[in-house]
């Protein structure tokens, strides 16, 4: 396995000067000057991250990562964490929101095991990448040490650069995990510096009296860890989760390779301020798919710079939001590649 830094010093700016001329492009396609709003200003940002005038968008991999979290101790999820297993064999059984989403867009699903809960023997599609049996209660010290931090994110590189290697040129990330809001509201709050309950919402939908527990055991684990905001290791070492890790480590591969990544919800955005503090370049690679109604995921795409493509008021997860992008990035690519010039059609043009 190849170290962190072969992945964070590998990532390049994206080519401003191709980006420049890009949008030249679309302005020379028949149609009024920003006429088509995101769709133009994605295919302009691929052209950047593929280096080309003509992105395409060939194969697409979307990552669902799954682990357990021990801070379910604390009464914050209103499913019991022997879900997470039980969601993985739907994965597996293709009858997931994920699988059906994605058979939709013509992405392939990815599912893994990042630390799971369960000694279980999974089926063959199950790609099995366990750092421990789930993490520790963030309440009472740190959900992971430093070493399994760094593991999960380099795990998530590895399988990102694998299947690039194998073609993929479009990446996509979503998460499975009781109790992993809490974490993800956690990391918010930390690195944005806003306050918890501004960033803590219901998850699975839990009720007002979890609500106000799950906030007071954020505050308490932020308290009990001290994390380090500038540190995206120590982050994810205490108060982070195994498939957040990985889900940075997929972002950092994705843009160590020049991919894009379509980052999905609240917690799959979270990993992304992971990436983000180890490597702040992967910034450009990373598309926010939709915009959740958990109150945390606007303040971590504001904090990010990026803008949603969708708000279909989605919260569920998997990396849903996320494949549902994938449709929008082939749309964008086309319009790019596909229409006709105003002088290549013969109509005439306003410069105003």
């Amino acid at each position: 396995m190849k170290g962190l830094s072969s992945y964070t010093e590998a990532i390049r700016p994206l080519d401003r000067d191709l980006m420049a001329r890009a949008s030249l492009k679309q302005d020379s396609l028949t149609k009024p000057k920003g006429s088509l709003g995101k769709l133009e200003d994605l295919s302009i940002r691929l052209a950047g991250i593929y280096g080309t005038l003509s992105p395409s968008i060939a194969r697409k991999v979307v990552f669902t990562m799954a682990a357990d979290h021990g801070v379910t101790e604390e009464g914050v999820s209103a499913y019991p964490s022997e879900v997470t297993m039980q969601m993985v064999l739907n994965f597996a059984g293709g009858g997931a929101a994920i699988n059906v989403l994605a058979k939709c867009v013509g992405a392939e699903v990815r599912v893994v095991d990042m630390g799971v809960g369960a000694d279980v023997t999974w089926h063959d599609c199950i790609l099995s990448r366990k750092v421990a049996m789930g993490t520790k209660n963030m309440c009472k010290g740190p959900a992971m040490s430093s070493e399994e931090a760094t593991q999960s994110v380099l795990t998530g590189a590895e399988l990102a650069d694998q299947a690039i290697d194998e073609g993929a040129n479009a990446i996509a990330v979503g998460d499975m995990g009781i109790g992993n809001t809490t974490a993800a509201s956690a990391i918010t709050a930390v690195v944005t510096g806003r306050s918890v309950p501004s960033v803590t919402g219901r998850g699975t939908g839990v009720d007002d009296a979890a609500l106000s527990m799950k906030v007071r055991a954020i505050e308490r684990a932020i308290e009990v860890n001290a994390p380090d905001s500038a540190d995206g290791l120590d982050v994810l070492s205490k108060i982070g989760g195994f498939e957040i890790g990985g889900i940075a480590g997929a972002i950092l591969g994705a843009a160590s390779r020049g991919v894009p990544v379509f980052i999905d919800g609240f917690v799959s955005s979270s990993a992304a301020l992971v990436a983000a503090a180890l490597a702040p370049a992967c910034k450009d690679y990373i598309i926010a798919s939709h915009l959740s109604v958990e109150p945390g995921h606007s303040i971590v795409l504001e904090h990010l710079g990026l803008e949603p493509l969708l708000d279909l008021r989605m919260r569920l997860g998997e990396g849903t939001g996320a494949a549902l992008a994938f449709s929008i990035a082939d749309a964008a690519c086309r319009i790019m590649n596909d229409m006709a010039t105003f002088e290549g059609a013969g109509v005439s043009r306003s410069d105003k």
